[in-house]
């Protein structure tokens, strides 16, 4: 159990420089039954050493509730959690802010910083709970942040596909067969780009585990953004994406090396990039390194690599524009000859 007592808590924005900046104790620790290797895990650990102790933490039904919950009276938080449901993350985040918000107000607690943080998955944002984000972004709760942590796949329920899951994936309802060869059929949706187009919406970013001080500063921004936030948050998930566990942190570094992931924000109507992959590497390295893709052709692989390259002129273009235009790139579907 972390000593709270031992940290310090700020309202001013000071980023981490350096790996020995980031705070010794944790607020996620010992007690959960995560797999091996898991993203999603070591997101929380990043995510609750940025946001400190004064935080409570939402967490939708997912891999983080089923692992993290309270199996065998025990929890790994150090911190005030409790669970919600699959798609209530936004209205049940609003309502702790709103909460916090009365009480301080007609003066039944002290008035304090008290960050809400929501940590939902793909399925629980990107899907089932989309409207309900849509819906939480667009109050003005400071210190309110929603982050989706993103394994591509209803990895808690037996890795079926979800919104987020890439074009091609092999899942367990988007099967490679001898008739159906391509997996899943669906184009990748980029959840960070709608919220953004909300109105009034503070601070938007994406981030993956790797560099580590990315994620936690953008949380740390997020948290002090002075109104919504929200970070995209990918995770790679070795159950799901058929690896061994010892590279998740190298799956995001290839990941972001690729241009298959872009790490951004968009911070009171400006944009940036944060990491720009000059030369970018080709996609391969990293699709091979993932048995969810190996049924894919050099052909379909190199399909995916025009995808990327054509997309990355968008966001080159968005860099240098300070301003989002939405990327589009055409689906490699093939022509639909008959229902």
């Amino acid at each position: 159990m972390a000593n709270v007592e031992e940290w310090e808590f700020v309202t001013e924005v000071r980023l981490i420089r350096t790996i020995k900046e980031i705070p010794p104790g944790d607020l996620y620790t010992s007690g959960h039954r995560t797999c091996a290797g898991c993203g999603a895990a070591l997101g929380y650990r990043m995510l609750l050493k940025a946001a400190g102790p004064n935080t409570v933490v939402l967490g939708p039904t997912g891999c983080m509730y089923v692992a993290n919950g309270h199996q065998f009276l025990s929890s790994p938080y150090s911190v005030p959690w409790y669970h919600t449901q699959l798609g209530a993350g936004g209205a049940a985040g609003v309502g702790t802010a709103a909460a916090f918000r009365v009480l301080m107000t007609k003066g039944k607690r002290r008035k304090e910083d008290v960050n809400v943080v929501v940590y939902g998955g793909d399925g629980g944002t990107s899907d089932i709970g989309l409207s309900g984000l849509s819906m939480a972004m667009s109050y003005d709760y400071k210190r309110f942040v929603y982050v989706l942590y993103d394994n591509e796949s209803y990895a808690n329920t037996g890795i079926q596909a979800s919104s987020t899951t890439p074009w091609g994936a092999s899942t367990t309802f988007t099967p490679s067969g001898r008739i159906k060869r391509i997996g899943n059929p669906r184009m990748k949706k980029n959840v960070a780009l709608i919220v953004a187009a909300h109105p009034g919406v503070r601070y938007v970013a994406t981030a993956t585990l790797f560099p580590p001080l990315d994620f936690i500063n953008k949380a740390k921004k997020a948290l002090e953004a002075n109104g919504p936030a929200f970070i995209h948050l990918l995770v790679p998930c070795p159950k799901g994406w058929f690896v061994d566990p010892k590279y998740t942190v190298d799956l995001s570094s290839s990941a972001l090396q690729t241009g298959l992931w872009v790490s951004w924000e968009y911070e009171n109507g400006e944009f940036c990039l944060s990491y720009r992959p000059e030369p970018r590497k080709h996609v391969k390295k990293y699709l091979r390194m993932q048995k969810r893709f190996e049924h894919l052709t050099d052909e379909q692989v190199e399909e995916i690599e025009k995808m990327t390259a054509e997309e990355w002129n968008y966001w080159k273009e968005m860099d240098n524009r300070k301003k989002i235009i939405l990327p589009w790139t055409a689906p490699p579907w093939p022509q639909q000859t008959s229902l």
